[in-house]
Formats: structure tokens, sequence, C-alpha cells
């Protein structure tokens, strides 16, 4: 077997970084000139020139640009199925983008904002799942950040209407309290106490605050103003029953939250992270407002019923 030297081996390595990065420039170059050829009305030509950078490797920074040229030129050919494609690709790379009003015509701003009312729930829908299974193998840094994601891509107002009703609303209430649970599990280690310093004794504690419940006969208990359970997931073969119990506070949130008879551990997780959503009107005791433990009964009913 022949070795190389040392020399030729760095020599081989220098002309592959050279060639990589001619390439690279080289594919700037072409992405450039085809942006002059559509800027020109030279769509076909600028058509060539982007189906070629298609065809090859490129940087993935590059993707979007490459379609969304390919879009303009498409539809400036008047290819309509071909630039919807184009213009798919476009906005599952980037939900968020949309045309500048300055860079294109009204007719095609209209065409990429067919094409995300179409396409954005769909992709809420995908990114939702995909954080779910991110936060059910517990990597909560990507699920915080795929929820987080979630929620952007709702508040764009090409999907107002649809997020504003189910499924999309239900999703909303969930990855609010999926988020929240994921950043909180993401969160480093709080740092080791220090060690203690030998201090005067402390004054006695203040009294415990009292918790009322429905047994105790002067309280006036809270009224509901947000309690909704998140849908089953899955088909329900047999109803199921479960209890949970919240403490509510004198603001009328929710406190703390625990299931006292279990539903299934996947859906009793639904439950926790949707209570964090509810609102209530406190309860009051002689006109102030009190803490309150009241126990929620949960009845899943089969489906199809």
């Amino acid at each position: 077997m022949r070795l190389w030297p040392s020399s030729s081996w760095t020599g081989a390595l220098a002309v592959a970084i050279v060639l990589s990065a001619s390439g690279a420039y080289a594919q700037e170059g072409d992405l450039a000139a085809a942006r002059e050829l559509y800027a020109s009305a030279s769509y076909d030509d600028a058509l060539a020139v982007l189906n070629r950078l298609r065809s090859a490797d490129h940087p993935a920074g590059q993707s979007r640009a490459i379609e969304q040229y390919r879009a303009f030129c498409l539809l400036a050919l008047g290819r309509a199925a071909d630039a919807q494609q184009a213009i798919e690709a476009v906005v599952v790379a980037e939900p968020s983008y949309q045309p500048d009003e300055n860079d294109v015509s009204p007719r095609v701003r209209t065409a990429f904002a067919d094409v995300r009312r179409r396409m954005l729930p769909v992709i809420i829908q995908q990114k939702y799942a995909q954080a779910k299974t991110a936060f059910d193998r517990k990597d909560f840094k990507a699920a915080a950040s795929g929820f987080s994601q979630v929620l952007v891509t709702m508040a764009d107002p090409a999907v107002s209407a649809e997020a504003a009703r189910p499924p999309l609303s239900d999703l909303r209430m969930l990855a609010v309290g999926f988020e929240e649970l994921s950043a909180k599990a993401a969160a480093p280690p709080p740092a080791a106490p220090a060690p203690p310093v030998q201090v005067a004794a402390a004054p006695p504690p203040p009294a415990a605050i009292p918790v009322y419940t429905g047994e105790d006969r002067n309280v006036i208990p809270p009224g509901v103003i947000i309690q909704t359970l998140p849908l089953f997931p899955g088909t329900v073969i047999a109803p199921r029953t479960g209890a949970l119990e919240v403490l509510i506070d004198e603001s009328g949130q929710v406190e703390s939250a625990v299931m006292t008879a279990s539903v299934t551990s996947g859906y009793d997780r639904l439950v926790l992270a949707a209570t964090r959503t509810w609102r209530f009107k406190p309860a009051t005791v002689n006109g102030v407002p009190v803490k309150y433990r009241k126990l929620v009964q949960i009845n899943v009913k089969k489906t199809g019923t």
C-alpha cells in the first residue's frame, strides 16, 4: 500500500476547500444572476438558472430564495400549477414569509396569500405534533421551541379565523400549557444552596392562610369564567371517569392542580396543563376573596355517543 506524504495530504485538502468555496460563490453568483434576469423580464432564462441551482447541492439558506424566484417566474409565465408547488415549498420552509409589496405585483402577493391561508393550519398541526413528540421523549428544549413556533404561527393574520375555532383553538390552549411545562423542565437546576449561616432566631411564621371548601357554610364558591377540558386523544371504547382537585387563589387563578382519580396518564397531563388557562370569579367570605379547593369531576364519553 502506497502512503501519501503529509505535504500531499495538505495540498489535497487545500484544493478541496478552495473548490468547495468556489462552488458556494458560484451558486451565490448564479442566484444573483437569476434575480437580475427576473428583474429584466427574462423569465425563461431566469427559470433555467434556478432549476439548475435547485437540482444541485446548495446551502439550506438558499432553498427558500430559489423556490421564491421560481414561483415569481412561473407566475409570470402563466404556469400557475407549477408556481403553486414552488410557493408551497417556500411556505413549508418558512411559514412566516410573505413577499414585500414593493418587490412584487398584487397578483403574486395574492397567490402567496392563498397558499399560506390553505397550508398554515396544516403546518400548525404538524408542528404541534412534532413538539408533543419531543415533549414525550423529554427533549424539553426542543419541545419549548416547537410549542413557541406553534403559538407564533397561530398569531399570523392569515389563520386568525381558523385559530379561533376547533381544532386550532384547542391546540392553542394545549400549546400554551405545554410550552410553560417544557420551559420549566428545560431550565437548568438551581445552584447549590450556600452553607448555613448562624443568625438570630427568626420570628414566628405568620398564621397559615385558610383554604375553604364546599363544606364551609360561610363561603360563596368561585364562579366559572373559563374551565375547558381538552379533547380526549384517540378513540374511547368505554366511558372513563376521573377527578381533579384545583386550588383557586384570591384572584381566581388556579394555584395548583392534582388528579385525585386518573383517567389515563396521557390525558391526565393534558388536563393538568389546561388548568393553567382556567379562570374563576374568586370565592368570598363576607365579601373578601379567599382561597378555595374545588373538586372537578371528569367524564369521558364513549366515542360516537
